[in-house]
Order: C-alpha cells, then structure tokens, then sequence
C-alpha cells in the first residue's frame, strides 16, 4: 500500500484497543488500513511493562477478546503470556502487514477542504487518512513524582514501566516509592532478593484476596470441548465486577462484602498493631483503586522491609530523607508512582475544524461523546478514551463495544456516502452533563487524591455507570447524533447537514 495515497482508516497504537480495532477491520473486509505504534513492538502496557511478578488483575477469561478466547496457564495470567495472546491474534487475523513500527503520530491536522487527516509521524514522516482512530491508552506515559533532590541520587533508579533489568537486586537497599498497581506486584518479588527495601507510603491501597490458581490439562481441554464452561465463568467473573460497581457508583452499601474480605486479609496476615494501622486506607473503598494480592501484606511483614508512612522530604545522594528528619540509605530507588492519566492524547497534538486545537477544547479537563468522539473533530475517533476507564470490570469488555460503534461510523462514511461526520455539539455537551451528574455520587468523587480526576475532582477517566449499561449505549451507531458532510466532487464547496 503506498504511503503517498491516503489510507481509509490509520489507527494509532498497537495495544490491545488497535489490535481489536484491526481485526474489526479486517473482518469487515477493509484492506487498507495502517496501525502505527511509536515503540517497536506491538503490546502497548504489556510490551512497556515488564517488572518481576507482573501480572494481569483480572482473570484472562474475561481479560480477552470474546471473539478469541485463550488458552491460559492460570485464572490470572503474568504478562509475558498476555503478550503471547497478542502476538497470536496478529498471526491468526493476518494483521502483521498492517503494522508500522517505530513511528507515533506527533500531530495530526485535519484538511477540511479535502476532507483527510494530516498525519506528521514522530520519525519524520507523514501521510493522510480519511478517518483517525486513536488508541493510545491511558496509562502510557510514566509519572515520577515531584521530589527535591531527585536527580541527585547517585545509584541507579527507574520507573516501574521502564524496569532496568540490568541492575541486580540481590544484597542492595533498595527503596521503592509508591504503593500503586504495579507496587504490590514487584515489592514481594524484590524482597525476596534485596537485603532492604524500603516501602515509601502517601495513603494505603485496599488489598481484596486474588483467587488465583493454575488451569490444570484436564480443565484446558474442558474449556476447549465446551466452550459454554468457559463462558460460565467469564459470565460469573464479569457479574462479581459489576457488583463492585455497584458499591463505587450506587452506593458504598454494596462494597459491605469486600470491606470484610479485606478487614480479613488484613488481621491474616499482619498482626503488628502498628504496621496493620499504617495498612489501613483512610478513603472510601474504590476512590482509589482496589488491588488485588496475597502476597503484599505478607512482603509488608517480612523482617527485611519497612513500610515508610513519613512523607519524603528529599532525596539525597545516598538515600531519602523524610519529615521527620529520619536519613534512610538506599543503593537503588524505582518509583511505582503510575502514570500521566489526564492528558489523554499526549504528546500527540491534534487540530480539527476551523484550527480548533484538542488541547484548547480540554482545558477544563478531557470530554467526549460516549469516550469515542469530540465535537469540531471529524473522523477522529478513540478507543479507552475519557470517561471509559473502569473501577472494577474488565476493559477488554469496553474496548469491544467501542471497537464496535467506531467500525458502525466508518460503515455510515461509506453506506451514506459522506466526506466526514462529527458528533453534534449538543449531544456531547448533554452526555457529559450526565458524567457530571452521575460522577457526583461515585466514590471517586469523594474526597480523596486519585488519577481519575482533576484538580477541581472532576471525573475524567472513570465511567460513573455500570458497563453492561455502557455497551447498551454503544450498541449501535446513531448518524443522528452527527454533523454530516456529503461527499462532494473534488472542489467543490463544503455544506454541511446538522
């Protein structure tokens, strides 16, 4: 495929949302598609992440596409076999001719009398398309924390996300800022080998049980033969998060049985009455969010770690220093300190209609219509974008009905033969009024410090409702919804139908 000529369809990124998009394509019998990814393999936050004990946090039954289920080791698979599924998918659907590697999208302007995007690649590069689908996640680009001192610190340290595996652990002091996601993965895996690790605190996480087990042949070949076993328990795992979401969203009544799991989990395994007092979360259940282990609480009381609830004055050359004064050494610091959640496109830069900047339109905080399109933004789509994140499900279940309503747009482009479609303004400012009003009474919304809000605590990131709701919402595609541009003869002057 020439890159001179205008693709019908570029999609950017090559994690799961872009892969499930391609092969949405390629089932519907578009050839002429190009997926770009700014790394050099495909994976998105499984190619990025790679730290010991990583781990998906919910089960692969439902952690998969429904249209291509796996074949796990374990209910929750570790990483590199979340990425196997991946590289399998681009095998069996043929999708590997459609991946351009190595080159990201640092803007894209959108030619209204052409009706094609202008695409500048992070390489130099450039090329046009008729429509844009991003799918560049939102837990992509790392966060370190704003420390006086850090880059005075004289041994080697890193981000979780971009884990130095050539620095041994074993026999080091090793300090570990943060107590997110990806903490209580890799903190267990560290103490088993460092002589010290340090656990710096800001406010502690709820830690609910993690059934994890491995699927025996027997069982394998049981999900093989009958595929309704499998789909039994993608059901059941998909109903228990939706009862959390009923506790995050509805009201924290609802969470009354995992509040005992976790009060459970905590006498287990800590029975130092000061240690267990720094482990508990001074929040709502869900305003932050809720991990899943069995093996932080007991790392957390293993003789050789120490969890650090002081907040961290500076980091020294040697060491970090906290409030109180106290100089703790450290041969190595990795922050756990998770990512840049709210500038949902970034670094990408993105200008619509009349030179209308992405940027400028979420100033106030990041909007769209149904997370998938943004008014003065024609054929632009995105996957997993604002107001799609979820609390307690499955996003493999959202970026299918997603996937879904983009691939019913672009049938609309062509069926009703149209230059361009964008989403009415009203229609976008009449969802998003809802988000507000439903965000009000979630937990997220409820005082704490969390990456799905903003400054001002408003919602970005998190769908207030449950997710069988959002993917009735996108079941189908609504062209009434939309602006439309007819398409036109070349030269012709743009009218467009409101």
């Amino acid at each position: 495929m020439p890159e001179q000529s205008p693709y019908r369809v570029v999609v950017v990124g090559a994690g799961f949302g872009g892969l499930g998009m391609a092969a949405a394509l390629k089932r519907a019998g578009l050839a002429d598609f190009l997926v770009l990814d700014r790394a050099g393999d495909l994976g998105g936050t499984w190619r990025d992440n790679t730290y010991p004990g990583l781990a998906c946090d919910v089960p692969s039954h439902l952690y998969s596409f429904s249209f291509r289920p796996g074949r796990w080791s374990r209910r929750f698979p570790p990483g590199e076999e979340i990425l196997a599924y991946m590289r399998t998918l681009v095998d069996e659907r043929g999708l590997g001719r459609h991946l351009r590697f190595g080159s990201g999208v640092a803007s894209a302007v959108f030619d209204e009398r052409r009706a094609l995007w202008n695409l500048t690649l992070t390489d130099g590069d450039t090329l046009q398309a008729r429509a844009v689908v991003s799918a560049v996640g939102q837990l992509n680009r790392p966060r370190l924390p704003d420390i006086a001192g850090r880059e005075d610190f004289a041994g080697p340290s890193w981000h979780s996300a971009r884990w130095d595996h050539g620095v041994d652990l074993a026999g080091r002091r090793v300090a570990v800022i943060g107590t997110g996601a990806s903490a209580i993965q890799f903190v267990p895996e560290v103490a088993k080998t460092a002589s010290h690790v340090d656990v710096y605190q800001r406010s502690a996480p709820y830690i609910l049980p993690k059934s994890d087990r491995p699927y025996g042949e027997a069982e394998q070949r049981l999900f093989e033969r009958l595929p309704v076993v499998r789909k039994a328990d993608r059901l059941r795992i998909f109903l228990y998060g939706e009862l959390l979401t009923t506790g995050f969203v509805l009201s924290p009544k609802f969470l009354a049985g995992p509040m005992q799991m976790w009060r459970r989990q905590l006498r287990t395994h800590i029975s130092d009455p000061a240690l267990r007092e720094k482990c508990v979360p001074d929040y709502v259940m869900g305003c932050k969010r809720v991990l899943f282990s069995n093996d932080w609480y007991p790392a957390l009381a293993r003789p050789n770690v120490d969890l650090v609830t002081d907040p961290i004055e500076r980091i020294a050359g040697d060491g970090v220093i906290t409030a109180d004064g106290a100089r703790r050494p450290a041969d190595v610091i990795i922050y756990g300190t998770g990512f840049q959640s709210l500038d949902f496109l970034a670094p990408m830069s993105v200008t619509g209609l009349s030179g209308r900047r992405l940027e400028d339109a979420w100033r106030q905080g990041a909007e769209a219509y149904l997370g998938i399109t943004v008014s003065g933004f024609p054929n632009f789509f995105m996957l997993y974008g604002p107001n799609t994140n979820l609390g307690g499900n499955s996003i493999i279940y959202m970026l299918e009905g997603q996937i879904g309503y983009v691939a019913a747009a672009l049938r609309a482009l062509d069926e009703e033969r149209l230059d361009w479609l964008d989403v009415r303004p009203d229609v976008q400012r009449s969802f998003n009024a809802w988000v507000t009003r439903a965000s009000r009474t979630s937990v997220w919304e409820s005082g704490c410090h969390n990456w799905y809000t903003t400054a001002s605590g408003r919602n970005t990131n998190n769908w207030p409702d449950h997710t069988f709701l959002y993917r009735y919402r996108v079941r189908r595609f609504d062209l009434g919804r939309y602006r439309v541009m007819p398409r036109r003869a070349a030269g012709t002057a743009p009218a467009v139908n409101t």
